[in-house]
């Protein structure tokens, strides 16, 4: 089986109006720029997004909330998106707010193949509304269900013909386990190499997870926020 595209617009090319899509990613680190923009380009509508966070307003998800293509979004962390901020508040997007730790075990859950599992993240809170809910050795847990999508987008540092990926550093994060939980998980990497020119020692998502990989090209990698000291702040020592 071929899994090498040639480019983001081929790898997505079947993502279809109405698909849920999950998006690797933790601030601007390691987001999938080309699948992001070749989405945006694609002018895919009434997307249901499962993503850490919502970027910010010209960069990452921000790209499809300014054009309206995301009708929902499953996250954790949106402070850094004033468009977000405005859609949320306007009515305009559906947005389910999510603990970070059951975001992220929702997820891994969906790449086990268990169906749900028992948390104390959000009890007595808006969390727990419509959950069932259980004791546990005296101490209340909500029932939470594995989070799946359609297709699962994650960027990794390296990748071979057979869809085996590196990550560099924390670039990993969320992504690893999406790509464990998507109907189809495409994969853009920086570098594409042969089969075994990776040590398998330091494979972090195996080749069977990946259906489709591409080399990707042109990435920002940004910062959210650079800071450094003035100057004049210095002391000599």
């Amino acid at each position: 089986m071929n899994k090498v595209f040639a480019n983001a617009d081929e790898a997505i090319k079947d993502v279809q109006d109405g698909a849920t899509i999950m998006l690797g990613g933790f601030g601007l680190c390691g987001i999938p720029e080309n699948c992001v923009a070749a989405l945006k380009g694609k002018n895919v509508k009434n997307l249901t997004c499962i993503a850490n966070n919502a970027g910010v307003d010209d960069f990452g998800l921000g790209l499809l909330l300014q054009t309206r293509q995301i009708k929902k979004m499953i996250s954790s962390y949106v402070g850094e998106n004033a468009e977000f901020e405005r859609q949320l508040l306007c009515g305009e997007l559906q947005v389910d707010l999510i603990p970070q730790g059951t975001l992220a075990t929702r997820i891994q859950m969906a790449g086990m193949g268990i169906p749900a599992f028992f948390t104390p993240a959000g009890y007595g809170t808006e969390v727990a509304e419509g959950k069932e809910s259980r004791e546990f050795n005296g101490k209340m847990y909500l029932m939470e269900r594995a989070l799946h999508a359609d297709f699962a987008l994650v960027k990794a540092w390296k990748g071979d013909r057979f869809g085996n990926l590196v990550f560099r550093k924390t670039t990993r994060n969320f992504s690893t386990s999406m790509a464990k939980a998507g109907t189809i998980t495409i994969a853009e990497v920086e570098h594409l190499v042969e089969p075994g020119e990776l040590d398998p020692n330091y494979i972090h998502v195996p080749g069977i997870y990946v259906h489709r990989i591409f080399q990707g090209k042109d990435y920002e990698k940004r910062i959210e926020r650079r800071t450094v000291r003035l100057s004049s702040d210095l002391k000599p020592f």
